[in-house]
């Protein structure tokens, strides 16, 4: 959207992530001690991860399908992982957040024991919790994509995303993870459920996922020397 005389004068290079730290580790573990559970890789854990719980990351759209989710999937447990604040977009009507809103929606309509709100975590405590998901989803308006779903792709996840902008730079449906559109509450439950059934599936697409951002937006091999190139050519 820049004028065309400065397009030639623009490289667009991303900030670049640790493919070599996000990785597949059959050794990771969460433990939830509210819960008493420790997870591991092989549960059905589904995941989701936001900044802050807001509609700008389609927190809504996830929370009105857990109650067909959870429904299809008896054994699975759902980790929430973000802020109870706002990073994008409007705020909630006063006195309550979007978090609260949204849950209130359908917590009738769900077992909260298997639903589990983690706040916000260190970023190692972040990295293992990808590692142990079965299923990870992740929705945006079109807008800025998050580190968090490229991290969740080194790592390996077989991820469930909204079919918007943001997401074709890093999703191809079927290759590198599978898209649904952003407000379908009922194919998001399908989609997750789908992959929860098949294995064979989740670990194709999550190898897919991997081998694209070690090639696209590893920080090391990738992102780093650009970034470098474009400095050296300031000169």
């Amino acid at each position: 959207q820049h004028p065309a005389a400065l397009q030639s004068k623009i490289s667009v290079v991303h900030d670049g992530i640790d493919t070599a730290h996000h990785v597949p580790n059959a050794q990771a573990r969460i433990n939830l001690q509210s819960a008493g559970l420790t997870l591991r890789p092989g549960d059905e854990v589904v995941t989701f991860v936001a900044r802050q719980l807001e509609p700008y990351r389609g927190y809504h759209t996830f929370m009105r399908a857990l109650p067909a989710l959870l429904a299809l999937r008896p054994q699975a447990r759902v980790l929430i992982v973000g802020g109870d604040g706002v990073s994008y977009g409007a705020a909630p009507p006063a006195g309550t957040t979007w978090k609260q809103r949204f849950l209130d929606e359908v917590k009738g309509q769900i077992d909260m024991g298997r639903v589990h709100f983690v706040g916000t975590l260190p970023h190692q405590t972040l990295t293992q919790l990808l590692q142990v998901s079965a299923v990870h989803v992740y929705l945006t308006y079109p807008f800025v994509l998050s580190w968090s779903l490229l991290e969740a792709m080194s790592a390996g996840c077989a991820i469930v995303g909204s079919n918007t902008q943001p997401l074709h730079e890093a999703i191809v449906d079927g290759e590198t993870g599978r898209l649904v559109d952003f407000f379908d509450v009922q194919a998001l439950a399908d989609a997750v459920c789908g992959l929860l059934d098949d294995a064979p599936a989740r670990a194709a697409l999550g190898g897919r996922a991997r081998a694209f951002a070690q090639a696209h937006y590893d920080l090391h091999r990738v992102c780093l020397p650009r970034q470098l190139e474009w400095v050296r050519g300031l000169g």
